[in-house]
């Protein structure tokens, strides 16, 4: 088993910046990658960034890219979403996930264990 726990979400003004974490503990040695979603009210889960642990590669959404940037600190065993320019549709619970075979990573089905989300709120 593997269980991760995100942190930093919270209320910001258009423009701004977050920074999520998300800390894995358990059977991690299985990991292959890890990624983050997002959930806004009445919507489907959609997929933001992902990193291959080994090697580092990351992969955006469109519409983040060049705004979000995901990080992976070995030591630490943790993987941040460090979030600029956000805008009022960011506004979404954030989940973190953690991959243990390499599919498509930009798909829910390629991961096998979640976090429990941390919100993200961006107001005007």
């Amino acid at each position: 088993q593997v269980q991760l726990v995100e942190s930093g979400g919270g209320l910001v003004q258009a423009g701004g910046s977050l920074r999520l974490s998300c800390a894995a503990s358990g059977r991690t040695f299985s990991r292959y990658a890890m990624g983050w979603f997002r959930q806004a009210p009445g919507k489907e889960r959609e997929f933001v960034a992902a990193i291959r642990w080994t090697g580092g590669m990351t992969l955006y959404a469109d519409s983040m890219k060049g705004r979000f940037t995901i990080s992976r600190d070995n030591a630490k065993n943790t993987v941040d979403l460090q979030m600029n320019s956000l805008k009022l549709e960011d506004t979404a619970i954030y989940y973190c996930a953690f991959a243990e075979r390499a599919l498509n990573l930009r798909t829910n089905n390629a991961y096998d264990y979640w976090g429990q989300g941390t919100q993200v709120t961006v107001s005007s």
